[in-house]
């Protein structure tokens, strides 16, 4: 780098910082009267200046930042493979799509295939197995963890059951001893959607580990209110080194090559091999081993990926802390309330407060309170994604998916649950104003 473009670079970064504290840095503390949202963004100078490095460098894909962030993501997880991408649904879609590979033999997922999963979900968990043309078989969920009921796992099992794809559900982990043994026993995938749970930790074999890198393959979402974000962005990781290449050839538009961004001929190989019917030496650059994407996330989401994964144990704790305000102050409410609990064996990174009235039928009412009062509140997700009308031209086809008993929680869920958030933004005020209308309202609609 010359002495000038050193000296305008400096510049830059002088203005940003000054920016930053001009325009973003005074503390803004809650007041009667203001929102308080279910999440979002907390960030300081070190984002805005990542962010203006990038821009100087005007390398707009994949470069630097990203190789940074994927090491310290897998570094902080545990695992060894991490794949940036550009969202965290599309995490999900590379995640399954990689267990589909042919490469993969007769452990692949093939069509028609079954995958056990819940209808209580965010739809990009099930989404990627109706489009691959796999079926989905929904299990209900148990109170009050909010996660898969692995006492259906033995009911949900055909000859045809290749994978569970589950989600830690608002950051709490699901069973995942039971799980792991299960999908040992049988020889099943296990796909873990750790969007909501990135930091959670869970005691398995006697060793604390993180969700995501227990099972064979995993996902995190960096869309604002998660824990860490980029904007849009998202990752898959894995201890698998045949599911880190193809998620990456998945990724970056079905190649076979491997040679990063700017990179030629890594393998020094790239005119001199043979694939399928191509001429001998058809240039590697140019060879497809699958049908895929390009999911791939920018240098900037990456630069400020890089700031936000510096400061997660902070934010795993402030979650955690203000979690631990709400449960306490709604302790004395749980005539009317079922409450929370952290699975066994767990040690969560809360993405929201969860809530369901032991009243049925009566949480609109209880929600138009809380929004009126300046409260964001948020559904778990689809509720019984069955009866979302994305699934209404799958209901007359036979075969698309099958359900595991009545789903009695699921649509208890649907009608009863919503949640608010605990994100690091939240000051004592704000979580005392929150918990304090929401015992309030719980009364007013009794």
């Amino acid at each position: 780098m010359h002495a000038k473009e050193i000296q305008l670079r400096d510049k830059v970064l002088s203005t940003v910082k000054e920016y930053y504290h001009s325009i973003h840095g005074e503390a803004r503390n809650w007041k009667p009267g203001d929102t308080i949202p279910y999440a979002g963004r907390v960030f300081d100078e070190r984002e805005m200046l990542n962010l203006a490095e990038s821009l100087c460098d005007f390398w707009l894909t994949s470069g630097r930042f990203s190789d940074e962030f994927e090491k310290k993501l897998a570094s902080f997880l545990g695992v060894k493979h991490c794949s940036l991408c550009n969202s965290g649904s599309s995490a999900n879609l590379l995640a399954f799509s990689a267990l589909t590979s042919p490469s993969l033999g007769p452990e692949r997922i093939l069509p028609g295939d079954e995958v056990i999963t819940t209808a209580c979900c965010f739809p990009t968990t099930v989404a990627p197995v109706i489009q691959y043309g796999a079926v989905p078989v929904f299990v209900d969920i148990s109170l009050p963890t909010y996660n898969l009921d692995v006492s259906q796992l033995e009911a949900a099992l055909s000859p045809r059951t290749k994978a569970v794809f589950a989600a830690h559900t608002l950051g709490n982990p699901f069973d995942l001893s039971a799980l792991k043994a299960f999908c040992d026993t049988y020889d099943l995938w296990l796909i873990e959607d750790n969007c909501d749970a990135l930091g959670s930790q869970y005691r398995i074999d006697g060793e604390w580990r993180h969700t995501g890198s227990i099972g064979d393959i995993a996902t995190s979402s960096f869309y604002p209110p998660h824990h860490i974000t980029m904007g849009e962005g998202g990752a898959v990781y894995t201890n698998d080194s045949r599911l880190y290449r193809i998620v990456n050839s998945l990724r970056d538009w079905g190649r076979d090559c491997w040679c990063p961004s700017g990179h030629d001929n890594t393998c020094g190989r790239r005119f001199n091999q043979q694939f399928g019917e191509l001429p001998f030496g058809y240039d590697h650059k140019y060879v497809y081993s699958h049908f895929g994407y390009n999911m791939k996330a920018t240098e900037m989401q990456a630069s400020i990926g890089c700031a936000q994964i510096d400061k997660l144990p902070i934010f795993i704790e402030e979650r955690r802390k203000n979690w631990a305000y709400l449960k306490e102050a709604m302790l004395d409410r749980e005539d009317e309330l079922i409450l929370p609990e952290p699975t066994k064996e767990s040690i969560p990174s809360w993405f929201g407060f969860v809530l369901t009235l032991k009243k049925e039928h009566r949480r609109n009412a209880l929600i138009e309170l809380l929004e009126s009062a300046g409260i964001q509140t948020r559904l778990l997700f689809a509720g019984n994604i069955v009866k979302q009308p994305c699934f209404d031209p799958l209901r007359a086809s036979k075969g698309v998916y099958r359900i595991v008993g009545s789903l009695e929680w699921t649509d208890r869920v649907m009608n009863d649950t919503f949640w608010v958030g605990v994100y690091p933004g939240l000051d004592h005020d704000t979580l005392h104003f929150l918990t304090q209308t929401i015992i309030s309202a719980v009364k007013n609609i009794s």
